[in-house]
C-alpha cells in the first residue's frame, strides 16, 4: 500500500514518499546551490529543513552535510546516515505528522515548486568510469564491427570491462550537446577524415554513485560493496561512433566519448530500488572467488528512450529496455574497480555501460538500432542512422511499485551544431 504524504503527490509522479531521491539545486530568484529531495512536484530545501534542527538523529544533529552545495559530505557518511536521513524524511512529509505540515512559515521555505529552481549537478565528481556490463550490446558491437564468428572476446565473460572516463565534461540533464569535431577512417588512400562527427549517437546507461571510498591499497568485499554505493542516475554517455572507431585500437575510448556525458539530476537510493531487487543473470564460467557473490542482485528498472526531430514538437519511443539486462552488478563492479587498490572516492561515478536487451526494441543506442547505420529508423517518415543537429534525446526511468512510482525523472540533451 502506498505511502500517504501530506504534499500533494498525483498518481503518475515519479516522487512519492517511499522514493525521495536527492539532487542540488538553486531558487530561480537566486540563492546558493543547496541539497535538495524531490516531493511530488517539489523540491524539499534540505538546508531549512537541517537549519530548523529537524535532522535531531545523532548521527546528522549535528552535521553541516546538508549546508554544503553538493552531496559528498552526506554521502561520506555512509549508509547508518543516510537511513537516518530517510526515515526522518518521510516521517515529517507523511500525512501524519504536524511538525512540517502545520508550520505555514516552515513549509513555505522548504517546500519549492520544481518549475522555481534550477537543478545541478548533485555531486562534485572526482573520477568517471564507464563498464562495458550488457552481454547483448556486447555481442552486437561485436558483430558489426569483427562479424559474428566470435563477438565477444573471451575475457569480457571473467571480469566488468571498464575503462577511465572525463568527468570535466559530466552535465546536467538539460545542457545542450555540441557535436564534437576529431579524425575519422580514411577512405581509400587519402588522409583520415577530419570534421565534425557524422556518426554521433546516445547511449542509454545508468550510473551508480560512490558513498564511502576506500583506502588506497586496500580492496572492497563484493558481498559488501552495496555500503559502498549511494545510489542511481540516468546516464546518456555521447559517443561519436566514427571518431571512436578511428582512434581506439589498441587503447580504447578518447575524443569519441569525452565530449559530453549527461546524468539525470535526482539520485535514486538503492532503499528506494530495494522493492524492485531481482536475481541477476546466471554467469557461465563462474567468476573468480572475488567476484562470487553470496546473493547476486538486479534491479528491474524499465528504461525508455525518445527522440524528438530537429523542429518536430513530437518525441518518439525509439527504445524500451530494462536495467536487469546487465550482466555484471553494480557490485561486482565495485569490487572489479578495488581488487587492485585502487580506491573510490565520495561522488565517484561507475557507469553501466550501454544497457541493450534482446529484443530488436530494446537496444540501447542507434549503432545497435541501425545496424551501424545501414537500417536507418524511421521517426514519423524523417530517417535516421545517427543523430542529427536539433535532435533531442529524452532518457526516462520509472519502477512500478503497489500504488506507487519510484522513477528517476528524466535525461535529456539537444545536439547542436559543430563550432566552425
Amino acid at each position: 500500500m502506498a505511502l500517504k504524504s501530506f504534499v500533494d503527490v498525483g498518481p503518475d509522479s515519479h516522487f512519492p514518499l517511499e522514493n525521495l531521491p536527492y539532487g542540488v539545486f538553486k531558487p530561480l530568484e537566486g540563492g546558493e546551490p543547496r541539497p535538495g529531495v524531490a516531493i511530488g512536484d517539489f523540491v524539499l530545501d534540505l538546508s531549512v529543513i537541517a537549519a530548523a534542527g529537524l535532522f535531531d538523529g545523532p548521527l546528522l544533529k549535528n552535521s553541516d552535510c546538508f549546508l554544503q552545495p553538493s552531496l559528498n559530505k552526506f554521502l561520506g557518511m555512509g549508509r547508518p546516515a543516510w537511513t537516518e536521513a530517510r526515515m526522518t524524511m518521510q516521517k515529517l512529509l507523511s500525512a501524519g505528522e504536524p511538525t512540517l505540515r502545520d508550520n505555514a512559515n516552515l513549509r513555505e521555505k522548504s517546500l519549492l515548486p520544481m518549475d522555481k529552481v534550477q537543478m545541478l549537478l548533485p555531486i562534485t565528481i572526482g573520477d568517471y568510469t564507464d563498464f562495458f556490463c550488457s552481454m547483448h550490446h556486447a555481442k552486437n558491437c561485436g558483430t558489426i564491427f569483427r562479424g559474428p564468428e566470435n563477438p565477444i572476446s573471451p575475457n569480457w565473460f571473467h571480469l566488468p570491462i571498464a575503462y577511465h572516463g572525463r568527468a570535466s565534461s559530466i552535465v546536467i540533464s538539460g545542457t545542450d550537446i555540441i557535436r564534437p569535431r576529431g579524425q575519422g577512417h580514411p577512405s581509400g588512400k587519402s588522409p583520415p577524415y577530419f570534421g565534425p562527427s557524422l556518426k554521433l549517437d546516445f547511449e542509454l546507461e545508468m550510473a551508480s554513485i560512490i558513498g564511502p571510498g576506500n583506502d588506497l591499497g586496500k580492496s572492497v568485499d563484493v558481498n559488501k560493496a552495496a555500503d559502498h554505493i549511494f545510489g542511481l542516475v540516468l546516464m546518456n554517455d555521447w559517443s561519436a561512433r566514427d571518431i571512436q572507431a578511428w582512434e581506439y585500437v589498441p587503447l580504447g575510448p578518447f575524443l569519441g566519448k569525452s565530449f559530453g556525458t549527461t546524468i539525470s539530476p535526482w539520485i535514486v537510493t538503492l532503499d528506494a530500488l530495494e522493492p524492485f531487487a531481482c536475481e541477476a543473470p546466471k554467469q557461465e564460467p563462474p567468476p573468480l572467488p572475488y567476484l562470487a557473490e553470496k546473493k547476486s542482485k538486479n534491479y528491474d528498472i524499465p528504461l525508455e528512450v525518445r527522440i524528438k526531430p530537429a523542429g518536430q514538437k513530437e518525441s518518439l519511443v525509439v527504445t524500451r529496455s530494462n536495467f536487469n539486462n546487465l550482466y555484471w552488478t553494480l557490485t561486482q563492479q565495485v569490487a572489479h574497480h578495488t581488487i587492485n587498490g585502487c580506491n573510490l572516492r565520495p561522488g565517484d561515478l561507475l557507469g553501466t555501460g550501454t544497457i541493450s536487451g534482446s529484443d530488436p526494441d530494446s537496444l540501447g543506442c542507434l549503432l545497435e538500432l541501425s545496424w551501424n547505420g545501414q537500417k536507418p529508423l524511421s521517426l514519423n517518415g524523417l530517417a535516421r542512422k545517427f543523430l542529427e543537429d536539433g535532435d533531442e534525446v529524452i532518457f526516462t526511468a520509472c519502477c512500478k511499485g503497489n500504488g506507487y512510482n519510484v522513477g528517476f525523472g528524466t535525461c535529456t540533451g539537444k545536439v547542436l551544431p559543430a563550432l566552425q
